[in-house]
């Protein structure tokens, strides 16, 4: 079986410094935040082009707190993609704020600057847009909207890591931007992690109070806080494996520019990438007709595909009391019921490779 994501294969290369790494945070106990947690933020600022990095235990909480140190609370809203993982809408919401949804275009699959304006209202705070599959979204234009009434910009960049816009790395375009590392991401820890990054040096110490319990001094709680520490644990396991993201980001770009190239069964829609990005192939999601036949048809062939997401935020069940129907963005819609991923990750092989184009092209007798 191929699988769509094969994370032991990575370990196996790195055992011996994932191992020692570990081990060291064990003999010194380092266990909640400490050195090794605060060496990662440095790395990782830097990896990003960022002043700061907040470490911080998952994606979720990093959108959360980011939202919390730009003041968003009960009565405000926030534009969010109706494309994308739910915790992107979660991080508003946990606020007391309400995500408003807007469909995604239906080509980049990215947030739809043109479908943004009709949504402001005078309750609006700022907008959220995702660089969703490791494709960055149209920054320039989400972000002239935002001047224009006065909003703050926020990057998910969950799915992110190492792409560009217009030349810069994404996590240095918005106010503040959220990272991911559970596993599967471009960047993974040993379970789970996330950071925030900005330029700010105010916005970097409310977070690092916020996450630690709400206070700068121990004992001494200034607001009110969360436990949402990076572990030392996951820390030193990151610092390890930046080091090969490079590498890896290369190879997913080789990965997804062979798909690119060669798969050619017109049954098939693949994302667009604009000229003025820089994709990193977090993900390789196509549309097909009918995507639980064709799911059904790769694992009936030894290849494991998923789909992302079947179901989009706005008319996920827990997002019912807000009353969006089906209709209301399309786009997304479309993309729920027809998206397949395929396999990508760096450390696919060549036959792989080729089974997984062979198999796309042959689906159903179309090469």
């Amino acid at each position: 079986m191929i699988k769509r994501i094969d994370l032991t294969r990575d370990f196996a290369a790195h055992k011996k410094e994932y191992l020692d790494a570990i081990t060291k945070v064990c003999e010194e106990t380092a266990f909640s935040g400490g050195k090794y947690a605060d060496r990662f933020d440095e790395e990782f600022a830097a990896y990003v082009g960022s002043k700061y990095a907040c470490g911080v235990n998952n994606g979720t909480s990093a959108l959360h707190l980011a939202m919390l140190a730009l003041g968003v609370g009960p009565g405000d809203e926030v534009i969010v993609p109706a494309n994308t993982y739910i915790a992107t809408a979660w991080g508003v919401t946990y606020t007391g704020a309400t995500p408003v949804f807007v469909d995604c275009t239906p080509d980049t699959w990215e947030l739809d600057p043109s479908k943004i304006e009709e949504r402001i209202t005078e309750r609006t705070k700022g907008i959220l847009g995702v660089h969703l599959y490791g494709q960055p979204f149209d920054y320039a234009g989400v972000k002239k909207i935002a001047d224009k009434y006065g909003l703050f910009v926020v990057e998910d960049c969950a799915q992110g890591h190492g792409a560009k816009f217009e030349g810069r790395n994404v996590g240095t375009l918005g106010e503040l931007a959220a990272f991911s590392f559970y596993p599967g991401k471009n960047l993974y820890a040993f379970g789970e992690g996330g950071s925030i990054t900005c330029d700010k040096e105010e916005y970097f110490h409310h977070m690092t109070r916020l996450k630690n319990q709400g206070c700068d001094r121990r004992y001494y709680h200034d607001e009110i806080g969360y436990n949402m520490r990076l572990e030392g644990l996951q820390g030193a396991v990151l610092s390890v494996s930046l080091k090969y993201l490079p590498q890896w980001t290369k190879r997913r770009i080789e990965i997804g520019e062979r798909y690119i190239s060669k798969i050619t069964n017109p049954l098939i829609t693949m994302q667009a990438h604009p000229a003025n990005t820089e994709p990193v192939y977090h993900m390789f999601v196509i549309t097909v007709p009918d995507h639980e036949d064709f799911v059904q048809y790769m694992a009936d062939h030894e290849v494991e595909c998923n789909m992302h997401y079947p179901v989009p935020c706005h008319l996920q069940e827990a997002y019912k009391f807000l009353g969006y129907h089906v209709g209301d963005c399309p786009n997304a819609e479309y993309l729920a019921s027809h998206c397949v991923t395929l396999p990508l990750f760096p450390e696919m092989r060549e036959d792989e490779i080729e089974r997984v184009i062979e198999l796309c092209n042959a689906y159903k007798g179309k090469e």
